[in-house]
């Protein structure tokens, strides 16, 4: 595991004192975990104190890190865990979804091109915000953490608490509802 993985050993080179492993981590998957938890939480007043809650329990956990699975399963794991406590604490499953936000987000995360390239990343992230917040909850955590968070299908299902089976249906339920809602090549990398 350790081998191939090399965000366990930026993290396990940060557990041992250094901070540059850190920054290199986190610049790793800094993106990634802000989009994942910008589309569970839906709420853009929460999504910055719901992300920097997520790594400041990263930073508390070092010492304890141990690379039983892939780096990425373990840090989506801390980042759903602090998206449920988020709901819980505001006593509500979700906030309104806001677009522009995720718009801003896109362009953000696009490379320097031209208007046009720009427009069309910015209009298909719109219409794929709109379409996740249209999933049932579980669909939409099962599709982030597969998409965003890379877990596999038995990854999927340990970190949602259900059978391999479950994880698998909800994750087949939801590109094919994205699929529909999209067209069917929206989807395709």
């Amino acid at each position: 595991m350790e081998e191939r993985d090399a965000d366990a050993q930026l993290m396990l080179r940060y557990a041992a004192g250094d901070v540059r492993a850190f920054e290199e981590l986190y610049e790793r998957q800094r993106a990634a975990s802000w989009r994942f938890v910008r589309r569970l939480v839906r709420d853009p007043a929460a999504t910055d104190d719901v992300f920097q809650e997520c790594w400041s329990r990263v930073i508390a956990s070092r010492d304890r890190y141990r690379p039983t699975a892939l780096f990425s399963t373990w840090l989506y794991r801390i980042a759903h865990n602090c998206c449920m406590d988020h709901w819980r604490k505001s006593g509500r499953r979700a906030a309104h979804e806001t677009l522009d936000d995720d718009a801003v987000a896109a362009a953000a995360d696009t490379p320097a091109g031209n208007p046009h390239e720009i427009a069309v990343v910015v209009e298909k992230s719109r219409r794929l915000a709109v379409a996740l917040a249209g999933l049932p909850e579980e669909q939409r955590v099962a599709f982030l953490l597969y998409v965003e968070g890379g877990l596999s299908v038995t990854e999927l299902a340990e970190q949602t608490g259900v059978g391999a089976e479950t994880a698998k249906s909800r994750l087949r339920y939801a590109v094919a509802r994205l699929k529909e809602m999209l067209g069917a090549d929206a989807l395709a990398r």
